[in-house]
């Protein structure tokens, strides 16, 4: 069984499932060149917890994390298998790195995980599991979390951070519209990720331009660095664009150890 990639997913607000955009397409198309994928492990921002816990629900159900957006939103539905057999060594081997890690047995998805997954895997035909960022995790607790989990890659299980790589909820929900300023922090990122400068990517806050305004909190952030943390040393890193929304939600997201069969109209 080949590597499973790690990938980094920006998936902006909830409208994105209504709303494809640049990213949608680009999704779908890097999901057709992944073969031999055995399960789908998520973490996402909407799912925070005192310690890690990891979802072992038999069949997730979808979760609509959200309020006040158009009814057909609520209508869609994402349910894949789980793997609870998984989700238990997922936990065992978290508690084996120092870190605290339990099964929820409850837990459906939220939207950080159906919203990208129904683009790059409509036929919810894995199984799809979650892992919870503990409250108060800062970014290197992120990388540690996605170095804990990179030995499942070598079993075809694919790591996605599910973030944002901006999220100014503030300027989003009062119509403010100033790309500029997202758009040279998501072009500092991109280029600190092709620099594999991922120093530069933790200490994020004193070295990015409009680091503060991009993240006013840290929680949409931290998948990057998840993701980061189940990369391999001097495998392939490739930027996935996905252009700008809402003027302040950059949704360029990054792929490590994409297979070379990866192709992407909009690159």
């Amino acid at each position: 069984m080949s590597r499973a990639p790690s990938i980094f997913i920006s998936h902006g607000s909830p409208m994105f499932a209504l709303e494809p955009g640049m990213l949608g397409p680009n999704l779908r198309q890097l999901g057709a060149s992944l073969q031999g994928v055995s399960a789908i492990v998520v973490a996402s921002p909407h799912w925070q917890t005192r310690d890690v816990r990891v979802s072992g629900v038999a069949r997730p159900q979808t979760i609509h994390d959200f309020g006040g957006f158009p009814a057909p939103l609520y209508a869609l539905s994402y349910e894949p298998p789980g793997a609870p057999a998984l989700a238990a060594e997922i936990a065992r081997m978290l508690v084996d790195a120092g870190m605290p890690a339990t099964v929820d047995t409850q837990r459906g998805l939220d939207h950080g995980a159906w919203v990208p997954l129904r683009y790059l895997r409509p036929a919810a035909d894995i199984p799809v599991l979650q892992v919870s960022l503990p409250v108060g995790m800062d970014t290197r607790g992120a990388l540690r979390l996605g170095m804990a989990l990179a030995p499942l890659r070598e079993r075809g299980v694919l790591i996605i951070g599910s973030g944002s790589l901006t999220h100014n909820l503030y300027e989003f929900r009062s119509h403010i519209r100033d790309p500029e300023y997202a758009q040279a922090f998501a072009d500092w990122a991109a280029d600190a990720v092709a620099r594999r400068d991922d120093e530069a990517l933790v200490e994020y806050r004193a070295r990015a331009p409009h680091a503060e305004r991009a993240h006013p909190t840290e929680e949409h952030y931290l998948p990057l660095l998840v993701a980061l943390g189940a990369s391999a040393p001097g495998e392939a890193r490739m930027r996935i664009p996905g252009g700008m929304t809402y003027g302040v939600l950059s949704m360029d997201s990054f792929g490590f150890g994409l297979p070379h069969s990866a192709t992407l109209d909009a690159a």
